[in-house]
């Protein structure tokens, strides 16, 4: 269960980095991780939008797990 919580933040922030970087594109023309790593091409680059993909995809579960009994009393206090 730990792992799994572990793996949920990380897949999110993973996926806010990669949405800040899209918003920089749609809003500036600037593609950070491109720039950081040396061009879209650049397999750092393409290993970074693999990453975003990736947690986007795992994201996606979360819509269709069930909470649990601790997750539901810890949102109403």
């Amino acid at each position: 269960m730990m792992s799994m919580k572990l793996m949920d933040r990380l897949a999110l922030a993973v996926l806010v980095i990669g949405g800040l970087n899209w918003g920089g594109v749609g809003l500036f023309g600037m593609d950070l991780v491109a720039a950081l790593f040396g061009g879209s091409d650049s397999i750092l680059s393409r290993v970074v939008y693999v990453l975003v993909a990736v947690s986007a995809l795992w994201c996606i579960t979360l819509f269709f797990r069930e909470e649990t009994r601790t997750d539901s009393a810890r949102g109403t206090a």
